[in-house]
């Protein structure tokens, strides 16, 4: 369910140091804004902003960016940042805009609990549709690597599909994380709630030369 919108909002998410108001203005030199040439991972649709946070703060070694469409929930993102995080920005955008935004410089995409979009006419909106992996050729460094987490089995069988049919070959795919192999999993707001309700998280790593 989509949070009621806060008037305040707009002008929280503006203000902060950590949000990008401007991101055309800096494609293809990301790394002037981090000072550094460290590898940069972004997550599409980061939500209340759990996961890219958690990210930041363990891994100060790599950038990163987290890109969310909606004025509230990335205040919400935005206000939880209570310490200094360097290696993080946010942005307010829309996906298909990606590739107006970043150029031939991201290491690795994640892609966290994406509206599943379960109507068959609503597939091209789906984050690992046909129409957005072509938007994220442009955008990778070299290699192509994408992290996916969904409690939706549908979009889960829908992406394994279209990521293979598009030449992606897939690694550590598991239809019940919690229980899996998988040693370092930071939990966005959404798998902590459905983790604790005993919904099986599926997830795979997608890799494309």
């Amino acid at each position: 369910m989509r949070l009621r919108n806060n008037k305040d909002a707009k002008g929280i998410i503006t203000a902060s140091e950590y949000v990008i108001n401007n991101p055309k203005d800096y494609k293809g030199k990301w790394n002037t804004v981090f000072n550094n040439n460290n590898k940069l991972y972004i997550e599409i649709g980061c939500g209340k902003g759990d996961f890219i946070i958690a990210n930041a703060i363990n891994h100060p070694e790599n950038n990163y960016i987290a890109i969310e469409k909606y004025d509230t929930v990335l205040m919400y993102a935005v206000k939880k940042i209570d310490k200094n995080i360097p290696n993080l920005r946010f942005i307010r955008m829309d996906a298909l805009e990606i590739n107006e935004v970043f150029d031939k410089e991201v290491d690795l995409i994640y892609l966290n609990f994406s509206d599943p979009w379960p109507k068959e006419r609503h597939a091209k909106r789906r984050l690992t549709h046909e129409r957005f992996l072509k938007l994220y050729d442009d955008i990778f460094k070299s290699n192509k690597t994408i992290f996916m987490k969904t409690d939706n089995i549908h979009l889960f069988e829908f992406s394994i599909e279209s990521l293979s049919d598009y030449g992606y070959k897939l690694k550590n795919i598991s239809l019940d994380l919690i229980n899996s192999d998988i040693k370092e999993n930071f939990m966005t707001e959404y798998e902590k709630k459905f983790s604790e309700m005993g919904t099986r998280i599926n997830r795979l790593e997608a890799y494309k030369d």
